[in-house]
C-alpha cells in the first residue's frame, strides 16, 4: 500500500516487506470479529519494532481496525 505525500519518501523494499507483515497480522486478528487484548498487543510491537510507526503503518490500522469496529464488524476485547 503506497500513498502520494508530497513531502514524503517513497517507501524502502524493507518498509514494504514490514507493511506487507502488519497487513497478514491485521488479517488473521480480525478474521473472527474480536480483536482480542494479546492481538492489539501484537500489533503494536509490529508497528513500533524499527523504533518508528509510519503513516502507512496507521492508515492499514485505520483501514483493517477503526473502520470495522465503527461499523459495528468488529470488537475489541477490553482488559
Amino acid at each position: 500500500m503506497e500513498r502520494y505525500q508530497p513531502n514524503g519518501t517513497p517507501l524502502s523494499e524493507a518498509d514494504k516487506a514490514e507493511l506487507a507483515q502488519l497487513k497478514q497480522l491485521l488479517e488473521r486478528a480480525i478474521a473472527d470479529g474480536v480483536l482480542t487484548a494479546d492481538e492489539m498487543a501484537q500489533i503494536k510491537h509490529q508497528m513500533s519494532a524499527d523504533g518508528k510507526v509510519t503513516y502507512e503503518e496507521l492508515e492499514l490500522y485505520r483501514q483493517f481496525v477503526e473502520e470495522k469496529i465503527r461499523k459495528g464488524l468488529l470488537v475489541r476485547e477490553i482488559r
